[in-house]
């Protein structure tokens, strides 16, 4: 028993040193892989549980409180009949879980209801940037549906089900082409097989401009100005978005992305081809978004699933609910 308490706590001390050199920046952590191993560890802890240390320990308490019983009956048949003879304490600390079942196969129902709702339902996200002002703002957590565009395996990302095809206009959450650990958040406005075209802030689509509609200018309480504010759009469902007329219409700094051969760039902006399997992202902030025209299309494999709703903003409770 003590060489498992020994291997338990180096389960434990492994996990919090990934913990903590994830924290203190010295790797890049996965915590798709970290909840997914805590879940197998502690599953296998919650099964020997079941199968092996409870029993034992069943088996120990009923040894004691027969031990007792049969004490009581031998001072009994002695003549004595009052006894201060009380095995149910012992019987609770035999039965109680030693710390490292505690920390093992204790958490394995929460952990495993964890691993579920956010592999496969619901995923909670915080909003890091301004790049999907004014839909979305720092501090903004968000819900994603890992469902509708098809189930995947945690981890591998494997899909399970197809689900629905991505719509131009829908708020995606995809694991950054550069760097698949990070998630980003950003609208889709290009699918497979569109000519997206933004020259002079202006966005069309196979040839076609995307519909705008001015608003009044929105102010951007983190930089205390006010910005460009339009209404677009893209596909079936509109949204808002912000120009700076400041800004230049060119992309500057793009890199050297897969399939960079589908797109033109010039002073005007971009013109580019989505591959097949691909998809072009933008953000609302549409001078303040590294997004396609600088790093390049997002493969289907990439996706994580649609952003919702808002479920809290500790600086703006008003933002709680739904968006476009």
């Amino acid at each position: 028993m003590q060489l498992v308490q020994i291997f338990t706590s180096l389960i434990l001390a492994a996990f919090a040193a990934y913990i903590g050199a994830w924290y203190f920046g010295a790797i890049e952590g996965n915590f798709a892989l970290l909840l997914f191993l805590a879940t197998v560890v502690t599953g296998a802890y919650w099964v020997a549980e079941q199968l092996y240390f409870l029993p034992r320990r069943r088996k120990a308490a009923l040894a004691l409180e027969q031990a007792g019983q049969a004490r009581r009956a031998e001072l009994a048949r002695k003549g004595i009949a009052q006894t201060d003879i009380d095995t149910s304490e012992g019987q609770q600390r035999v039965l109680a879980q030693p710390w490292w079942l505690d920390w093992t196969a204790g958490l394995f129902p929460v952990i495993a209801a964890v691993f579920l709702l956010r592999s496969f339902l619901v995923e909670p996200f915080k909003i890091p940037s301004g790049s999907m002002i004014p839909t979305l703002l720092v501090g903004d957590l968000i819900l994603v549906n890992k469902f509708t565009y098809g189930i995947r395996l945690p981890v591998l990302n494997t899909k399970l089900t197809e689900g629905k095809a991505l719509q131009r206009g829908d708020v995606v959450v995809f694991r950054y082409p550069p760097q698949p650990s990070l998630d980003y958040i950003k609208r889709v406005v290009g699918l497979p097989g569109d000519e997206v075209a933004y020259l002079n802030k202006r966005l069309s689509i196979n040839g076609q401009p995307v519909p705008t509609q001015a608003l009044p200018d929105f102010f951007d309480e983190d930089a205390t100005r006010y910005f460009k504010q339009l209404q677009e759009q893209l596909g079936e469902r509109s949204h808002r978005l912000l120009n700076n007329d400041a800004a230049p219409a060119f992309v500057q700094g793009a890199s050297n992305f897969a399939y960079r051969d589908n797109c033109r760039y010039s002073v005007e902006g971009v013109v580019c081809k989505v591959p097949e399997g691909h998809y072009f992202m933008m953000g609302d902030n549409r001078d303040n978004s590294l997004d396609s025209r600088y790093w390049g299309f997002v493969p289907d494999a990439n996706i994580v699933g649609k952003a919702f709703f808002v479920w809290m903003n500790f600086g703006d409770w008003k933002r709680i609910g739904s968006f476009q």
